[in-house]
């Protein structure tokens, strides 16, 4: 009786078949039409029992597909059906339909009062003023570029994060820059270059070069200064961007498969076509923090003087700090740094860097912006943030840890179509986003979905606007930590310079024993990445030392 329960899928349908048969010769040969189904149920049936790669359907023959079909369509279940409006990851739905109202011009407005809980300890919240500011700045923009920079740049207070021509299609690259263009924003490349969609439209763009430094490379995958000179000195091009590491797989580097190097994707990167395209884990072209900053300065002086930057995941703190002690030591400042937390996003990583390596943006943040206060030079380097900033409020936090301003990837996908359908991996995109297949991208018109992504971004700043001037104040750069407040239990709350540390100008050069970052400031080293101390044995002594003085 088990044999017969685990096989009753394809013994139903022989039956079925049986009775078809005799019917077709008793009543009517129309019955015969049944075999179209119960038929390739039976040969499919007998397939699975006798193949040996399965163990599930040679046990449970073509009843144990039924999983299969169930597992494809839990994702698609749980978005539309199960999950609540604040539970879906890693946006959830009322993020996304945030975006999208915005983005097509609906109502953005929320009945009824907030849904979460006030009383959890993910709540935060800004403190408001009774003097609210009556005329904020509507349209906040930052000014990038210190005295080494001979063109600086107005940038808005949010901008489109980096994102590949290839990781992305064609038609959402030039979606994405229409939107820049007549949104006033800029438009992070990513690393895979400057390519023809980037440049149809004019947005600005901020040029991002990655260890593979696609798009001004020579054949041998080294930097190439004279064609990096060639693109960077374009007008469109406002700034350009050294990327150490994203968020999603720091330290990772990556690889093209051949089949998706197509001639275009081959002549925007200066590479092979249909040969894989390797972005090594490390650069080439310095070894050391003071190399990098001498790099940095020559990129600048090859675009004509325009503002040069970093972009990173924080890491190991030592190595944040001794970005700033090669600034100090080399006299080269970059003219801004992206701070990209481990929550960002990629088409495709390896799980584990994805879940647990790299440092989230509040935490990067907060280093990177003690590194470059503590060190007494931030007054000559920007700050920026990207990880997972989708609305007003997420601007706010930012602006107020320290950030000058935010760049968002995912958020602008959304604003172009994309739903959340994560098979940015596969190619198989249904909005055309992330895929190269022609057939898919023709869903996404460049002109339609650009509007929308520029009207998602004014929405957007004007919500950042409103809470600007419910604080009091009439600028965002005005925010700061005590404006921010953290539950960090049920009857507790602080403001976030409470719960982190924030250093004050020039401490580490003064006082930096005085510090929590005393053994990361001790280890940095200008001239390597490598710490200059026994972290292991430093760390350990703090430790022993911090409870001999509790005792």
């Amino acid at each position: 009786m088990n044999a017969i329960l685990r096989n009753i899928v394809p013994l139903a349908a022989l039956c079925l078949s049986l009775l078809a048969l005799a019917l077709a010769v008793w009543i009517s040969p129309w019955w015969l039409i049944l075999l179209l189904v119960t038929l390739p149920v039976v040969a499919l049936g007998l397939y699975d029992y006798f193949q040996k790669r399965w163990t599930i359907t040679r046990n449970y023959p073509v009843a144990a597909r039924l999983r299969w079909l169930f597992y494809d369509l839990r994702p698609f279940l749980r978005a539309y059906i199960v999950e609540g409006d604040l539970e879906g990851k890693p946006y959830p739905y009322e993020a996304r339909n945030l975006v999208h109202a915005r983005a097509r011009g609906e109502t953005d407005t929320h009945p009824f009062g907030t849904e979460r809980d006030v009383a959890g300890e993910e709540y935060q919240w800004v403190n408001h003023s009774i003097a609210p500011a009556d005329d904020p700045d509507t349209d906040p923009r930052v000014t990038v570029g210190n005295e080494q920079c001979a063109k600086p740049y107005s940038a808005s207070v949010l901008n489109i994060s980096a994102m590949s021509f290839g990781a992305l299609s064609a038609n959402a690259v030039e979606a994405l820059n229409w939107g820049a263009k007549h949104g006033g924003f800029y438009h992070d490349t990513g690393e895979g270059g400057f390519s023809p969609y980037h440049q149809k439209h004019g947005g600005d763009i901020v040029w991002e070069l990655g260890s593979g430094y696609f798009g001004a490379r020579d054949k041998g995958g080294n930097f190439d200064p004279s064609l990096f000179a060639e693109q960077a000195s374009r007008d469109q091009v406002k700034m350009t961007e050294i990327k150490l590491s994203q968020g999603a797989k720091p330290g990772h580097g990556g690889l093209l498969p051949a089949a998706k190097v197509t001639r275009e994707i081959a002549e925007t990167r200066k590479v092979p076509a249909h040969q894989d395209c390797l972005s090594p884990r490390g650069h080439k072209a310095f070894k050391t923090p003071a190399e990098m900053m001498e790099f940095a300065a020559r990129m600048r002086d090859l675009s004509g003087g325009k503002p040069v930057g970093l972009k990173l995941c924080i890491g190991q703190p030592h190595e944040a700090f001794a970005l700033v002690k090669a600034m100090q030591k080399t006299g080269i400042f970059p003219d801004f740094i992206v701070v990209d937390g481990a929550e960002g996003g990629t088409g495709a990583a390896p799980l584990e860097l994805s879940d647990h390596v790299g440092m989230p943006l509040i935490d990067g943040l907060i280093v990177m912006r003690n590194a470059l206060v503590g060190a007494g030079v931030k007054d000559k380097v920007r700050l920026a943030a990207s990880g997972k900033v989708y609305s007003g409020y997420g601007l706010a936090h930012n602006l107020a840890i320290g950030a000058d301003w935010c760049n968002a990837a995912r958020a602008f996908m959304f604003s172009i179509g994309c739903i959340q359908a994560q098979r940015c991996h596969l190619g198989t995109c249904p909005t055309g986003v992330t895929t190269q297949d022609p057939r898919r991208q023709r869903g996404l018109v460049p002109e339609v979905q650009g509007e929308r992504a520029a009207r998602f971004h004014r929405k957007t700043v004007e919500a950042l606007s409103e809470i600007t001037a419910s604080a009091g104040l009439r600028h965002p750069r005005e925010l700061e930590p005590h404006h921010i407040v953290h539950r960090i239990g049920v009857t507790q709350a602080r403001t976030i310079d409470k719960v982190y540390p924030f250093l004050p100008e020039g401490v580490l050069n003064d006082d930096p024993g005085s510090t929590d970052y005393a053994d990361w400031w001790a280890a940095a080293d200008p001239d390597s990445f490598k710490p200059r101390t026994d972290l292991g044995r430093a760390r350990t002594s703090l430790h022993h030392n911090s409870h001999l003085k509790e005792a």
